[in-house]
C-alpha cells in the first residue's frame, strides 16, 4: 500500500508564512491599521501641495495690503503664515501632522476673529473686487480642521470659519452695500467647496478602514486556522510518540515469556520514559532541516536495534548526498516503529533493515521480518501504529510508504525522493 498525495515541496515555506500571522491579541495597531496610515499620509501630502498653493498667494496678497509700519498687523500675519509654513513640513514628513495642523487651525480663526481690532475698518481692503491675504486660507484652516479635529468638529469648522470671514470681511469694508454680495458669494463657495472637501476625506478614510478591517478578520481567522493546524499536528505527533513507545513497551511486557524477553521489555519501557520526558525536544528535533547523510540515518537505527536490545543487522549501500533533517527525522522515526513492530509481533525474527542511497538524491530504508505476517485491511482505525507513525509520518515529508505482509513475514519499504 503506497501513501499519497505527495507534499509540495513548498509546505516548508508555507509553515513558516503561518509562523509569521500574529495571532488576534497579538496583531500590532501598526499591522492592523496599514491601509489608515496609508491613506493619512497620502491625505497630508495632497494638504501640503494644495495649501502651499494657497499660501503663496495670500502672502502675496498680505505683501500688497501690509500698510507701512503697522507691527501688530505684520506680528499676526507672521505668525498665521509661520504656523501654516510648520503645518506643511509636518505634512511632508508626515511627523505630528495632527498636532501641527490643529495649531493653524486655532490660530487662524483667532488671528482671523481678531484682525478687526489690529487694524483700522478699510486698511486691510481698498475695494469690493481684491481679496485679502485671509480669504485664501479660509479653506486651509478646513483642511488642517480635517486632518487634526473629529469629524463633528470638522463640519462645525467648515461652516463656521467662512462665517467669521464673512463677518471680517464686512467690517474692513465698513458693511458698504457693494461688499456684500460678493462676501456672501464668497461665504457660500467656501461653505460648500468645505463640506465637499471634509466629506472626500471621510469618504477615503472610510474605505481605508474597510479593508483595516477586513484584513483585520482575516488575518484572526488565518491566526485561528494555524493554531488549530498547530494543535492537530502536536496531538498527532504525541498520539504517534505514544503509540510508538508506549504501546510498543506495554506488549512487549504482556509478551514477555523469558529473561530475554523481559530484558527487551525494560528496555522498551525505559526508551519510552526517555522519550515521554523529552517530548518538546523530539518535536522540535522532527521540525529541523538541517541537511543529514545516509550514515547518520544508520546510526540512528542501529542505536535505536541497541536499544531495544535486538540483534540485527543494518546494511548500507551507496553514498547519495545529504537529505533534509526533518525528513531523515520522519524516516528514522517510522523505521522505529516498524522494527518495533517486528519485535512485538514477529519477536525480531529475521529482522532485517536495508538503507539504500537511490540515483535521485533520495533515500530508502527497508525493514523486513520472517514473522507470521497480519491482514492489512483488518487494522482497526484507532491503531496508529501503521497509519500515524508509519504512513502519516512519511505522507507529512512527501514520502512514501509501501507496507506488504503474508505468512513469510513483513517488509516495511520508506522513500524519499529529492525531486
Amino acid at each position: 500500500m503506497r501513501t499519497g498525495p505527495r507534499v509540495a515541496a513548498e509546505s516548508r515555506s508555507i509553515r513558516e508564512a503561518w509562523s509569521q500571522i500574529p495571532s488576534p491579541g497579538a496583531a500590532g495597531g501598526e499591522f492592523e491599521r496599514f491601509t489608515g496610515k496609508r491613506m493619512e499620509r497620502i491625505l497630508g501630502i495632497v494638504v501640503a501641495i494644495g495649501s502651499g498653493f494657497l499660501g503663496v498667494q495670500g502672502i502675496a496678497s498680505a505683501w500688497k495690503t501690509l500698510p507701512a509700519g503697522d507691527v501688530p498687523h505684520l506680528v499676526v500675519v507672521l505668525v498665521v503664515f509661520v504656523t501654516l509654513a510648520a503645518m506643511l513640513l509636518c505634512c511632508l514628513i508626515g511627523r505630528g501632522v495632527r498636532v501641527a495642523s490643529g495649531a493653524f487651525a486655532l490660530v487662524y480663526v483667532l488671528a482671523l476673529a481678531a484682525w478687526p481690532g489690529v487694524v483700522d475698518a478699510g486698511a486691510a481692503v481698498t475695494s469690493s473686487d481684491e481679496r485679502s491675504w485671509y480669504f485664501f486660507l479660509v479653506n486651509v484652516a478646513v483642511v488642517a480642521a480635517m486632518l487634526a479635529f473629529p469629524l463633528r468638529v470638522q463640519y462645525a469648522w467648515a461652516v463656521a470659519v467662512p462665517i467669521v470671514y464673512g463677518y471680517v470681511s464686512l467690517v474692513g469694508g465698513g458693511f458698504a452695500v457693494e461688499f456684500w454680495l460678493r462676501v456672501g458669494f464668497d461665504v457660500s463657495f467656501m461653505v460648500i467647496l468645505g463640506l465637499i472637501i471634509l466629506s472626500l476625506g471621510w469618504m477615503l478614510r472610510s474605505v481605508a478602514a474597510g479593508v483595516d478591517d477586513a484584513r483585520g478578520r482575516a488575518v484572526a481567522a488565518y491566526a485561528g486556522a494555524a493554531a488549530a493546524a498547530a494543535a492537530e499536528e502536536e496531538r498527532m505527533a504525541m498520539s504517534a510518540l505514544m503509540h510508538d513507545s508506549v504501546l510498543a513497551a506495554l506488549i512487549a511486557a504482556e509478551r514477555a515469556d523469558g529473561e530475554r524477553a523481559r530484558e527487551l521489555a525494560v528496555a522498551m519501557a525505559r526508551e519510552a520514559l526517555t522519550r515521554l520526558a523529552n517530548t518538546e525536544a523530539a518535536v522540535a528535533q522532527e521540525g529541523s532541516d538541517e541537511p543529514v547523510t545516509p550514515g547518520q540515518v544508520v546510526v540512528e537505527l542501529r542505536r535505536a536495534l541497541s536499544e531495544l536490545g535486538v540483534d540485527a543487522v543494518v546494511e548500507e549501500t551507496g553514498t547519495g548526498p545529504t537529505i533534509p533533517g526533518r525528513v531523515a527525522r520522519a524516516i528514522v522515526l517510522a523505521a522505529r516503529q516498524a522494527i518495533g513492530n517486528a519485535v512485538a509481533h514477529a519477536r525480531g525474527r529475521g529482522l532485517h533493515v536495508l538503507v539504500a542511497s537511490t540515483d535521485g538524491g533520495g533515500i530508502r530504508v527497508v525493514v523486513s521480518d520472517t514473522g507470521p505476517g497480519f491482514d492489512l485491511a483488518s487494522i482497526g482505525e484507532d491503531r496508529l501504529g501503521i497509519r500515524a507513525s508509519i504512513l502519516a509520518r512519511m505522507a507529512g515529508v512527501a514520502g512514501t510508504a509501501d507496507i506488504s505482509s503474508d505468512a513469510s513475514g513483513t517488509t516495511v519499504e520508506l522513500g524519499w525522493d529529492a525531486e
